[in-house]
């Protein structure tokens, strides 16, 4: 293997973090910020790109990281190396509520395409690269954009959604529609493309936008039931406007809101 074999576990149910147990003189890699913990003798390191070795020189680190930033990631990425003679742990935590799946590369054709920010960590020697979207309609209307994530190689990964993953395999020729911002990864051999909602009364008060994901087999499928982009709107349509307070909807909250001037 190219990677290196890391062991962990995972903790929680709607607020996750993933436990990463090293052995001497291995290493992961993550996400800057989204460290939880880590024991002693540990080596935290700052670096370009995703260290995977895939470009050399100053000029491939900064190819690599130039990629991350077209995903809207950070330009680094922290490695944390087990430099001590036993074995050591280290934790990344998820950045919103919902779920961590792993996902072993070598048992899926050594690569995953999955939405922006997905990612969360990796062993070593995983490429975190970018996909483009060779069809017209599903870089203009797949939520994605013309640009996702591709992880490569043949170690573990972690990636992170919002509200509960589901895991679909979709048999030759099996077609899955899904709202463009519930797609959470899929296997390279999916086809991807992006479908207008029929009916015009439908596509302007369903309530669902005017596209949704097509997903045809075969392969694998991931899917969220909430996606960040849902729950943000969610809050901000609650948050109070113009510096007022919003209260729970009762009839005595409505009154005071009439005092306050709300």
């Amino acid at each position: 293997m190219n990677n290196h074999e890391i062991d962990y576990k995972i903790y929680g149910d709607d607020m996750q973090f993933v436990e990463v147990e090293l052995d001497p003189d291995e290493t992961v890699v993550a996400e800057a910020g989204s460290l939880m913990m880590m024991e002693d003798n540990i080596h935290m390191e700052t670096i370009f790109g995703d260290g995977s070795g895939g470009g050399s020189g100053i000029m491939g680190k900064l190819f690599g990281a130039g990629k991350r930033m077209l995903t809207g990631e950070s330009l680094f990425m922290t490695t944390f190396t087990n430099q001590g003679h036993d074995k050591r742990h280290v934790s990344f935590a998820s950045p919103y509520p919902g779920k961590i799946v792993p996902m072993d590369l070598s048992e899926m054709g050594g690569k995953i395409i999955c939405q922006k920010d997905a990612f969360l960590a990796a062993a070593k020697g995983v490429s975190v690269g970018v996909e483009f979207q060779r069809k017209m309609g599903a870089g203009f209307f797949g939520g994605e954009g013309f640009i996702m994530q591709k992880l490569e190689g043949d170690g573990m990964a972690f990636v992170h959604a919002g509200g509960t993953i589901h895991k679909k395999e979709l048999a030759s020729g099996e077609v899955l529609r899904v709202d463009t911002g519930c797609l959470v990864a899929m296997t390279s051999d999916v086809d991807y493309n992006i479908e207008m909602v029929k009916g015009v009364k439908t596509a302007l008060f369903g309530g669902e936008g005017l596209f949704f994901a097509t997903l045809r087999g075969p392969g694998t499928v991931w899917v969220q039931s909430l996606p960040f982009s849902r729950l943000a709107s969610r809050v901000f349509a609650a948050a109070p406007q113009g510096g007022g307070s919003k209260d729970e909807g009762s009839v005595l909250g409505g009154v005071f809101r009439m005092f306050d001037g709300d």
